[in-house]
């Protein structure tokens, strides 16, 4: 059996480093807890800029810019070593970590954003790095578009594990390419939340026979500093439930494991079974023995898609 722990706590809202260091406490409690994975939601590191679905685009773009750039000095650079406190963190706690971020690429534009995922073994090396592949609705008034180069399931301490980030999961082929891949635990990060999400992730559990981790962030306005702009036109009432969270885990081929957990804060730390996974393919196999490869073909591009080439 494998101890997981889903983080329902709110970041220190685009606060970068100290929501670093809150990052690290929780991991340090999820250990105690004697979990060896610990989730955190989408875009979690520096927190969602749920602002974009409250802003219209033309008569709110200023207000916007204002934000983005509070939330683009506050994002993660891979190429500076970004996330070294929390891959400390993984070595120290013997920790596998997956975790929604947004990321800044320092060595192409310097500029735009995107949403990733990033998977860190309990060595504390980063495994895979994915950006969502198409940002949702408003979404991508902040965030670029990802490519196919992190579409992988990779392996970890605690089994192969795979991500997709908050819609991409409405996605048939995106899944596709994760059932594949002999995935044992599929992560699904994200901002959405409520029954039809819930729905979602039990029929992907049974779909792709794998456990199936589901996280949003549980957020109340309060939780947000009130010196970030546009505050009171942003969150006017102070006792809103931003987003309830939902933290949820489901068996493979479906049922309930722990969750969901709504309008609560903490850790929803549960057991798995890991080898359950593949054992549950045996009715149900979406790339083994129902995949019909002689009626469908699924080709993926896993290229970097880098805007400018260099020759000598």
């Amino acid at each position: 059996m494998t101890k997981v722990a889903i983080i329902q706590e709110p970041p220190v809202y685009l606060n970068l480093s100290a929501t670093m260091g809150r990052a690290v406490e929780l991991v340090e409690k999820a250990a105690r807890d004697g979990a060896k994975l610990t989730v955190f939601p989408e875009a979690w590191f520096p927190g969602y800029p749920t602002f974009v679905w409250r802003l219209p685009p033309g008569a709110g773009m200023g207000k916007t810019d204002d934000l983005f750039a509070k939330l683009q000095t506050n994002s993660i650079d891979l190429s500076q070593n970004g996330f070294a406190p929390l891959q400390e963190a993984a070595r120290e706690n013997d920790m596998v970590i997956v975790a929604g971020y947004q990321e800044l690429d320092g060595e192409v534009s310097g500029s735009t954003l995107f949403n990733s995922c990033i998977t860190i073994d309990a060595d504390g090396r980063i495994v895979n790095n994915h950006r969502k592949l198409m940002p949702t609705n408003p979404e991508r008034m902040v965030w670029g578009f990802g490519d196919g180069s992190g579409l992988n399931v990779v392996d970890t301490a605690v089994g192969r594990i795979g991500a997709l980030i908050c819609w991409e999961n409405y996605m048939p082929m995106a899944r596709a390419a994760l059932y594949a891949q002999n995935i044992d635990i599929y992560v699904a990060p994200t901002w959405d939340s409520g029954d039809t999400w819930l729905a979602t992730m039990q029929h992907i559990a049974r779909e792709g026979g794998c456990w199936v981790i589901g996280c949003a962030t549980a957020l109340e306005a309060s939780d947000i500093p009130t010196d970030i702009p546009h505050y009171n036109e942003l969150f006017p009432n102070r006792d809103e439930w931003v987003n309830p969270g939902d933290a949820v885990v489901y068996k493979p081929f479906g049922g309930v494991s722990a969750g969901p957990m709504h309008r609560e804060k903490g850790l929803l730390v549960t057991e798995i079974d890991v080898s359950a996974a593949r054992a549950s393919r045996r009715k149900f196999d979406a790339s083994g023995h129902y995949a019909r490869p002689d009626v469908f073909k699924l080709s993926v591009n896993r290229a970097a898609m880098q805007p400018v080439t260099f020759s000598d």
